[in-house]
């Protein structure tokens, strides 16, 4: 069974987020418990890429085109952490 785990930096993050943004994020969350990290990938909607620079070793997913989620795993994909949550700068 996988485990996602928000912190508290993005517990804070969701209430001043718009509401679907926060209602995007528990749905990817419901998902990867459900079916697992390997198939939500495979969502092409949430744009799931490795990070580079900075952020090598975290992951991010989409939640709107503007709003972006960012998250760790451990090695045996079954602890998501997501670390994370804000405006993408264009």
């Amino acid at each position: 069974m996988n485990q996602v785990r928000l912190s508290r930096k993005v517990q804070k993050q969701l209430k001043k987020v718009p509401v679907f943004i926060a209602v995007n994020l528990q749905t990817w969350v419901e998902q990867v418990e459900m079916f697992g990290i390997s198939q939500v990938r495979r969502i092409p909607g949430y744009h799931d890429e490795p990070l580079h620079g900075e952020r090598l070793g975290q992951r991010s997913i989409r939640l709107s085109k503007a709003y972006r989620a960012f998250y760790t795993e451990d090695d045996d994909h079954i602890i998501i952490d997501v670390m994370e949550v804000n405006k993408h700068e264009y």
